[in-house]
């Protein structure tokens, strides 16, 4: 037995499913789980010694790569002021005042420890605003796991073909209101039906958690134009785009302004960290100023607060949205060919340093219904395949790959080798 096999099966004894989160789970690929002993770059390092080509990235938040020094160096002067106050700290305003910065039509952010959190909260706060009780999601799109948002989500619950969970109740779910990708009509129907009831609208700009559906501006514009014609607010959950696909994240490229933003992921730099953020109108309506209450222990903690300014800092100095995007075009002109050579029907999507894997024929799907079943099967070939070879992906047909700026041109060159050689090999699945 391996060390990995002694890892992963003394994990199994206290821990459900041996992970602290499904997605980590083998469990739509088949095999043991990596259990990883440390990252530095763009690479993993297994608790066998086996180093791997990371681009699973934690799931977006190490857009600058594992171990970055200058997070590190930020993580280790905060440490020695302390872990957690409990209590304001500069750090706090100083990431704030960043975001407010960068991203259009918000003047305040509320601090949180998650997404989850942040869309939660964004979901109270609109309710709280306009007196309704009814929120729009649309199928396929994830916002964490709270009760409300379970309903059609994608990520986990597509990798095991559930389209809820259980433990949520019936009330919660009828709350939710949902909606196809890429329906105007659907969504017009839906405030016909329900006009003085919708309380918000929420939609990844860029859905990337059951595959990458990438949605016609005209489509996410109708959206914006509707809600507002209809008293309701617009969330956009920007937890993987935001600061990823551009310092204004997905709304500065698609000219959207929304009421309400959330964010997670790269603003923590690799810590728990997730934010809700608005107009002052909106977000004084949250206590202490207002009647709509959140709150969190660890909520705007000094570690989660350098790690972000960090990374922030980084990305800004070295126009790293740039590099990332001139990084993503290299990975698209190199795989493409590939791709369109091999036995299995694949097509790289991309959006900025965003990437899957559409392995389904004919152009990509832009709604979670248009993904194919036979896709799962075909990717744990290729999944299993790259990290024979060192390649690592997500454990899932149904997530994303994330460049980032440890990434550089031998490492896509090592995985379009890699990828060659795989899709060399299989046959029609």
């Amino acid at each position: 037995m391996t060390a990995n096999e002694r890892a992963f099966a003394r994990a199994l004894e206290s821990l459900p499913g041996g992970v602290s989160s499904p997605v980590r789970s083998f469990g739509a690929v088949g095999g043991t789980p990596r259990v990883i002993a440390a990252g530095a770059g763009a690479e993993l390092v297994d608790v066998d010694g086996e180093r791997l080509l990371d681009f699973v990235g934690s799931w977006g938040p190490l857009i600058l790569g594992h171990a970055h020094p200058e997070v590190l160096s930020a993580l280790h002067d905060a440490c020695e002021r302390g872990t957690t106050f409990g209590a304001p700290c500069p750090g706090e305003a100083a990431l704030a005042e960043r975001v407010i910065d960068a991203y259009a039509g918000i003047e305040k952010v509320r601090f949180v420890s998650s997404g989850t959190e942040a869309t939660m909260s964004a979901i109270r706060l609109a309710r709280g605003v306009t007196g309704r009780d009814l929120v729009v999601k649309f199928a396929g799109c994830y916002h964490g796991h709270a009760d409300h948002l379970l309903v059609q989500a994608g990520s986990g619950l597509a990798t095991f073909a559930r389209p809820s969970s259980a433990g949520v109740p019936e009330a919660f779910a009828s709350q939710t209101l949902v909606c196809d990708l890429d329906d105007e009509r659907g969504l017009a129907d839906l405030f016909t039906a329900h006009s003085e009831r919708i309380a918000a609208v929420i939609i990844e700009p860029v859905p990337a958690n059951c595959g990458l559906l990438i949605q016609r501006r005209e489509f996410l514009a109708d959206v914006a134009r509707q809600t507002r014609e209809q008293g309701a607010l617009l969330i956009l959950d920007e937890v993987i785009s935001g600061f990823r696909l551009a310092r204004g994240g997905a709304a500065q490229l698609l000219g959207l302004e929304p009421d309400l933003a959330t964010f997670g992921k790269v603003i923590g730099g690799g810590l728990p960290v997730g934010a809700f953020a608005g107009r002052a109108e909106l977000m004084d309506h949250l206590a202490p100023e207002g009647d709509v209450y959140q709150a969190g222990t660890l909520s705007g903690n000094p570690l989660a607060m350098a790690a972000g300014l960090a990374t922030l800092d980084v990305l800004e100095r070295e126009d790293g949205w740039t590099r990332l995007e001139d990084l993503g075009r290299l990975l698209e002109e190199r795989l493409t060919p590939i791709l369109e050579a091999g036995r299995l029907p694949a097509r790289l999507v991309r959006v900025g340093s965003i990437f899957w894997l559409s392995l389904q024929e004919g152009e990509a799907p832009r709604r979670a219904d248009a993904i194919e079943p036979v896709a799962a099967t075909r990717y744990r070939e290729l999944f299993h395949g790259l990290l024979s070879r060192g390649v690592a992906l997500a454990p899932s047909a149904f997530e994303v790959g994330f460049l980032s700026l440890a990434h550089e041109y031998e490492h896509v060159e090592r995985l379009e080798d890699a990828l060659e050689q795989v899709l060399g090999e299989s046959g029609e699945a």
